[in-house]
Order: structure tokens, then C-alpha cells, then sequence
């Protein structure tokens, strides 16, 4: 059977090699427009973000673009909704070009408004980074200094790492010191790659993005930064001064960490924890003595003290530390030594022993403890957090996590019995999402709790009475229906609301969509903010009177929205990105498409990304790029230029994303496919999903199907060849968890189960390596510390004692997803291209 299917495969391929041949499929050509695929489409698109500037909370100046190409500045009054210029384009663009000896045209003004005010704009020339004022009275052109401009000089501060990018700004460097500086972005791993080196006197714009971190290095070694950018322009300023006092403080030593310790909120008493003990010191008298515990295990510890309001109790969480496992690793190319380096890092997996949490409650005035009488309702904790007294002192609360994270809740205990009694309590049959959906939040003033539940089959908001509790009517629902909660972000008790951002809201669009809206706490229900048919990001406006909306799909540019702030009511539509020329470049979107899950019934979401050479007479290889962690989604959403599969496209290949059964924010039923079945990663969903496709698309060659990921991804697309490989023919796994019982506990047991069990097995790729059908590359750094590396190994043992052909790449020096390194990418493309197109990579 296996002779009589690699017979037939190499038959296909044969075929598909004269089709590629036509197609120039896979020629050097092919990878070189893939290499270039980024910087092609680079610039092309007119008005995909926006930054508002609010004159008043009723009045914004905007960037818009202009349906024949260009942009113009707009002053929109929200009142009544009319958008007019800002102010006179042909006039500054005269005066700009005489000011400057550029020439500037008035459609394509280079801006970006800084401030502005009634009468006055100030502004960045993004091409030059001088600063310049314009009146819109009527007046003309003023000069104006970068750093004069409020709020422009940045100062050192945020993380050593850039976060996330969160629009396109600038920043410009400029060096006022004595001596030579380098510039240097931080990348989101802290790593440092320099971008300019400026001379004493040289100035240097950089394009960068707000979130992202740079710093800067002289060359005599001292440091000055990091900054963080913004999401207007900023200006970093190097002095001698600044250098020396960077210097200064980097020199600095810092204060010993204290042991725990609390002062009583009446400020009479602090508690003192050294080693097992506990002590309250008189602080009149600065006397200690020793609270008496029952029971004090060995090794246990205290980690949080937290006083009553009327400091007659205080309540201590402890801890029994167990071992941690530790996990080695070897170096074997160091770039600083000949020999070989040994790794070690602490890391516990899915079984191991975990730290035994307790609370201990302790009557101030007498000095003894308050014993719990909690049965096993705190028994075997994962977690114990939020923990703070009632007002009046009376009662401890707290939330409590079981392992195995069927039983998430918020306990109640008696300061004086030390009974507990429940408030609200999740124990569904399956898990809590605990990582992602176990939010709460306390409302002081309404004597409630705000919590996130999915008791209802989706994700939605509860008030909970907390002195009533579990009691018949204590818990109210304030948002409902078939959406889900996706996060809430602000909560304002005295107005009785919360922003909150919901997905799936409008039955009509991508239930992946995320739109905003208010949530009356008191009434219960929820009025959307926004509407459109996209997925959306919001500013608002000074006093929360209006807010800017802009949304967006993976197949349709930014709209950008102005919105009544109470209603969510549109006043003007103050935008829409203009992506002409990008389109006239052969540009391609990625097309939508939705089909049924394995059950027939479920809608099951994702995308199709094809060649911008694409031709519709041809047959197309189809690839799948894999991501199936349970906690979240993953198909793209919303509007970019690039996607990271169009290095694949660009060969001549058909590139699929899905979000199948399994994954986050659907339904409770949709995600608990996942329930101690990580190893189904969706695929039967997956499978109908491209082949409902194909029905319709002649040019997707279904008999030609490969996949790859990393991480999850690498375990999910080994294991579509060991489950199915009757459809998938080629896998790309990289950094694969290919055992849950080999990755981080956390993650695993979370989706899992404790304790370890045969389902443990059941998912494993080692376990069904013998299954292997069709071409495998494992790819693995040697340094990985997101997920052990020899979890991948583990699979290469396995297949190599079943005796089974494979392809494997050892990444020395490389971490977690050491596939996405310049090489490791190289060498997917053309395992690919080998396998699934039939001919020699980079052929001429």
C-alpha cells in the first residue's frame, strides 16, 4: 500500500513539475519576488491611520486621503458633522517651498499634525523633521523648534524591549553632545540593532512605531535610554549632561530586597515573616512577639500580608515551595568560546509537584491564628490571588483556582470562625479558561463584584452581591446573548458603565470582529459604539464626547469614523485609506471564506492568500499555516499590506489559514473540542474546510496539500501527517510541544487536564510517530526556552525506531521558533518546493 501511494505521489508531483515549469514556479525569480514582497507594496497605500488632534472634545483636525490620490488636512466639527480644510494646502505648500528650498506639492503635504488650536496648527515635516506653525487665521508661515512643541522632548523611560507596534510615528535623535552616538532600536526581546551613528551636531529621523523602544550609546560605552515612542513624534535629546547622569545612575547600587512585611493600616503594628515564622512588632515600642501557627509545615513560607481595614486581622498567604525541575541545554557553537555550553533553566512540566498555597488568618489583638475551616473547597490550589478584607473587616475574600482549573472561584472567610462560604463559583465540565476570561473587578461603593463568566455557553459580564453571595438572585447578567466577551477595558462605578470590546456582536459579519461598547451596570445591556463591518480601533475625544472609530478587514483598507460618544451614533465618515495604487501593483488581498466544521452545522472561519502573478488556468499546491493554541484566535482580521505566507505565494503556492474547532472567542462548545485533545488541533474542520474551498476554485490542487507551524503550530502539523496524512503530503514543524507532557505546565494543563493522564498519550506525537506518512522536516534551536527542545528529539527517536524517512534541522545557538530565522525560512521555502512542486529550488 505504502509503495503503491509513494507511486502515485511521485506520479503527481511528475505532473505538477510541468505545470510549475509553465508557471516558472519555484525559479529564482519566484523567491527573489517573494524576498521583495514587503518592500514592493511598501508606501502604496494612502491613509491607513489616522492621528487625530482635538481642538475641542467637538472639533478634530484629520488626515484624509483624496479619492484621486494624495490627502488633505480636515477640521471635522462634530456638531454638525461638516469637514472643511484645516487650512490653506496651496498657500503652505508656497510658503513651505520657499521656506525650505524643497519643492512641495499641496496634495501630498508630508505632515504630521503635533498640536492643534483654534487659530494655529503646528506640524512635523516628516521628510526633513524641522517643526513648523501655520495660522489658520490667515497669516503666514512660522517656524517653530521641534522641541518647543509641548510634549515632543522625550524622557528615558518603559522597558528595555519594544512592545507591540501601535501605528507608525517618529522619532528624531539629536546629538548635542561632545562625542560620537550610536542609535539603536531594542527589539521585543530586548535585542539591540543599530540603525545610524551621528556625530556631535548630526541630527537623524527615525521611522519607528508607538510602543517600540530605542536607546542610545556613545562611544565611550555610557548609555542613555531607553525611550519609548509615541504615538506622535518625539525628540530625544543627547547631552553630555544626559550621558553623564545615565551614567551615574546605571552606577548606582540598588536597595537590598526587603522580606515580606506589613504595617497595620492604624500604623500600631507590623508583621514580620522571617524564614517559617511569623511576628507582629509594637511599633511604639518596637517589641516583637511571635504569632503561635497549628500545623506549620516544613519549608513554608510567607509570600503576602494583608491587613484588615480596622487592623483587627491580618491574613498571611503561604507556601510550601516545591522543586522545580530543571531542564539542561547544550550550546555547542558559542560565538565567545571553542567549547561546548551548558544551559540550565528551571522549568516545570504537565505532573510535576507545584508550591502548596494555604491562607492563614490571625487575630491581631490576641495573637492567635483564626483557624480555616475550609474543607477541600481551598484544597490543591493552583492559585490564590485578589485576596483583601470586607470593608467593615469581617470577612477575607478571596479567588481560588484547583488544579486542573475545573473550579474557579471567590470564597468568603469568616474573620472571626474562619468559615468559608462561597460568592460565586465556576466548575464546568470541561475547564475554566483561567488565562484569558477570569477577569473581576470590585465596585466598593454598589457592595459588588464584577466577574467574567461562561456559565451561559459564551463569555459574558455578571454583578455579583457579595454579601449575599451563591444565594438565589445574588448574581445578575449584565451583557448576554450569543457574542462574546472579548475584555473589558475601563469601568467608571460612579457613572455605573464599562467600555468594554465584544466579538461576534453583529450576527451578519466575522464573529472574530471586535467592536466597542458601553455596558450599564446598573440596568444591565450594552449599547455598541461601533457598527461597522470590520474590526475596529478607537480614540477618543477630550470628555468622552466623541470617539474616532477606524476598522477594517484583511480584504478591505481602513475606514476611519467620527462617532457620538453617548450612541455610538455616526456623525462623519472622516476617511477611507485609498488603496489604488496598490491594486494597479498586482497587489493581492487575501480572500474570506467560511465553511462547515466536521460536525456540519458550525461555521468554521478563515483565509485564502494567493500569487500576486496569479493565474486562474493554473493548478495551485495548497499550504496550511498552522496555529492552534487554544487560547486565542489567529487568522488575520484586520487590513495589511504584508502577510508573512506571502513568502510562500510568491513561489507558486495557495496559502490557507484557519481558525478550526478548538481554538478561543467562539462559543464554550466551540473551544472545548480542545478539553484534553490538543492533538486534534482542529484538522477535521481543517480538512473540510479546504477541500469546501477547492469546490469551488478549480486552481486549488487538493491532491497537493502541505502545512506548517511552529510551536503549537509544529505540533499540530506533525500531526497531520501522523492522523492525515491521506490529505496532507508535506509538514514543516518547527519548535513543535509534540508531547504535552514535555512542554510547560501551565500552558498544557490549562487545556489538558491534571493530573496526567492516557489522553495525555493520546495527543502525543512521539507516541503515533510510527503513523508517519508523507515528507516531515523537524525543525528545532538547540536553545530553546519556550518549550524544551527535546520534545522535538523525542519525536526524532521515535521515527528513527519506526524505521520512517524524515528531514531534520538543528538550529545551533537558536531559541523558540528558530524556523523564522533567514535560513530556517529559506530552507521551508524550498522543503516545499522539492516536495510539492517537483522541482529544484531556486531553478533558473
Amino acid at each position: 500500500m505504502l509503495r503503491l501511494r509513494a507511486a502515485l505521489l511521485a506520479l503527481v508531483l511528475a505532473t505538477s513539475s510541468l505545470i510549475a515549469d509553465a508557471a516558472a514556479q519555484g525559479s529564482a525569480a519566484d523567491y527573489a519576488r517573494a524576498a521583495n514582497h514587503r518592500a514592493r507594496f511598501a508606501g502604496l497605500v494612502v491613509g491607513e491611520r489616522i492621528a487625530p488632534v482635538w481642538l475641542a472634545p467637538d472639533r478634530v483636525v484629520v488626515e484624509r486621503p483624496r479619492a484621486g490620490g494624495g490627502w488633505d488636512f480636515v477640521l471635522v466639527d462634530a456638531g454638525s458633522g461638516a469637514v472643511r480644510d484645516a487650512f490653506d494646502h496651496e498657500r503652505l505648500a508656497r510658503e513651505l517651498s520657499e521656506a525650505t528650498g524643497n519643492g512641495y506639492d499641496a496634495t501630498r503635504l508630508p505632515l504630521r499634525v503635533l498640536r492643534a488650536e483654534q487659530s494655529r496648527v503646528d506640524f512635523l515635516l516628516t521628510d526633513s523633521f524641522d517643526a513648523f506653525s501655520v495660522r489658520t487665521s490667515g497669516r503666514g508661515l512660522e517656524a517653530l523648534a521641534l522641541e518647543e512643541v509641548p510634549g515632543a522632548l522625550l524622557e528615558p523611560s518603559g522597558p528595555r524591549r519594544s512592545g507591540d507596534g501601535d501605528g507608525e510615528t517618529r522619532v528624531t535623535f539629536d546629538n548635542r553632545s561632545s562625542v560620537a552616538v550610536e542609535v539603536l532600536w531594542l527589539d521585543a526581546s530586548g535585542n539591540e540593532r543599530a540603525y545610524a551613528t551621528l556625530a556631535p551636531g548630526e541630527r537623524h529621523g527615525q521611522h519607528t512605531f508607538a510602543g517600540h523602544a530605542w536607546m542610545v550609546r556613545a562611544e565611550d560605552g555610557r548609555e542613555y535610554g531607553p525611550f519609548t515612542a509615541r504615538r506622535r513624534p518625539g525628540l530625544v535629546q543627547v547631552t553630555d549632561a544626559a550621558l553623564a547622569a545615565a551614567a551615574d545612575d546605571s552606577a548606582a547600587p540598588r536597595a537590598p530586597r526587603r522580606r515580606p512585611s506589613a504595617e497595620s493600616p492604624d500604623g500600631a503594628w507590623r508583621v514580620h515573616t522571617p524564614g517559617s515564622r511569623v511576628e507582629v512588632e509594637d511599633l511604639a515600642t518596637g517589641e516583637r512577639r511571635a504569632v503561635a501557627l497549628d500545623g506549620v509545615p516544613e519549608g513554608e513560607r510567607t509570600r503576602r500580608v494583608v491587613w484588615s481595614d480596622d487592623s483587627r486581622t491580618f491574613a498571611l498567604l503561604r507556601s510550601v515551595d516545591a522543586e522545580t525541575r530543571t531542564v539542561h541545554m547544550v550550546e555547542s557553537a558559542p560565538r565567545d568560546q571553542k567549547q561546548p555550553k551548558l544551559h540550565s533553566m528551571r522549568y516545570r512540566k504537565p505532573g510535576d509537584a507545584i508550591d502548596a498555597l494555604r491562607v492563614v488568618l490571625v487575630d491581631a489583638e490576641a495573637l492567635e491564628e483564626v483557624v480555616v475551616d475550609a474543607g477541600d473547597a481551598l484544597a490543591n490550589a493552583w492559585s490564590i490571588d485578589e485576596l483583601r478584607f470586607a470593608p467593615d473587616g469581617g470577612e477575607l475574600w478571596l479567588r481560588y483556582n484547583r488544579r486542573g482549573h475545573q473550579v474557579l472561584g471567590y470564597y468568603a472567610i469568616d474573620a472571626r470562625t474562619g468559615r468559608v462560604r462561597t460568592i460565586v463559583e465556576e466548575r464546568p465540565d470541561t475547564f475554566v479558561d483561567y488565562s484569558q476570561k477570569a477577569w473581576m473587578r470590585h465596585l466598593p461603593e454598589r457592595g459588588e463584584l464584577l466577574w467574567t463568566s461562561e456559565r451561559s455557553g459564551f463569555n459574558h459580564l455578571y454583578a455579583v452581591d457579595l454579601a449575599r453571595g451563591s444565594g438565589p438572585g445574588s448574581t445578575r447578567a449584565l451583557t448576554s446573548g450569543e457574542w462574546v466577551l472579548r475584555a473589558v477595558d475601563e469601568v467608571d462605578e460612579a457613572a455605573g458603565t464599562a467600555l468594554i470590546r465584544g466579538m461576534g456582536v453583529y450576527p451578519d459579519q466575522d464573529p472574530y470582529h471586535v467592536h466597542f461598547g458601553r455596558v450599564d451596570l446598573v440596568k444591565g445591556g450594552v449599547t455598541w459604539l461601533t457598527s461597522g463591518d470590520g474590526t475596529h480601533t478607537i480614540e477618543w475625544g477630550p470628555e468622552r464626547r466623541h470617539l474616532v472609530a477606524t476598522w477594517s478587514r484583511v480584504d478591505h483598507p481602513p475606514v476611519h469614523e467620527l462617532r457620538d460618544g453617548r450612541d455610538g451614533s455616526l456623525v462623519a465618515e472622516i476617511g477611507r485609506a485609498d488603496a489604488g495604487a496598490l491594486e494597479a501593483a498586482s497587489w493581492r488581498a487575501p480572500e474570506r471564506f467560511v465553511a462547515k466544521a466536521r460536525d456540519g452545522v458550525t461555521d468554521v472561519w478563515g483565509v485564502i492568500h494567493t500569487p500576486t502573478n496569479f493565474d486562474p488556468s493554473l493548478r495551485y499546491p495548497v499550504i496550511e499555516s498552522i496555529y492552534a493554541g487554544p487560547h486565542g484566535h489567529f487568522v488575520p482580521k484586520s487590513w495589511r499590506v504584508h502577510h508573512g505566507v506571502s513568502q510562500l505565494t510568491e513561489l507558486g503556492f495557495v496559502v490557507v489559514q484557519i481558525d478550526g474547532m478548538g481554538t478561543n472567542w467562539r462559543s464554550k462548545a466551540f473551544h472545548d473540542w480542545c478539553w484534553r485533545n490538543l492533538g486534534d488541533s482542529g484538522l477535521p474542520d481543517r480538512v473540510a474546510w479546504i477541500e469546501a474551498a477547492a469546490a469551488g476554485r478549480p486552481w486549488m490542487d487538493t491532491t497537493r496539500v502541505g502545512i506548517y507551524g511552529g510551536s503549537a503550530g509544529g505540533q499540530s502539523s506533525t500531526r497531520a501527517l501522523l492522523a492525515h496524512g491521506d490529505f496532507y503530503r508535506v509538514a514543516v514543524s518547527d519548535c513543535g510541544c509534540h508531547d504535552n507532557r514535555m512542554d510547560k505546565i501551565w500552558w498544557n494543563e490549562a487545556w489538558m487536564g491534571w493530573p496526567v493522564g492516557e489522553h495525555y498519550a493520546a495527543s502525543s506525537n512521539v507516541d503515533l510517530a510510527h503513523r508517519l506518512e508523507g515528507e516531515l522536516l523537524l525543525v528545532v534551536g538547540e536553545l530553546d526556552r519556550n518549550v524544551d527542545p527535546a520534545s522535538t528529539m523525542q519525536v526524532v527517536d521515535a521515527l528513527i525506531r519506526a524505521d520512517k524517512d524524515f528531514d531534520l534541522l538543528v538550529i545551533p545557538g537558536a531559541g523558540h521558533g528558530a524556523a523564522e530565522s533567514d535560513y530556517g525560512r529559506r530552507r521551508r521555502q524550498d522543503f516545499f518546493v522539492e516536495h510539492l512542486l517537483g522541482v529544484e529550488p531556486r531553478w533558473e
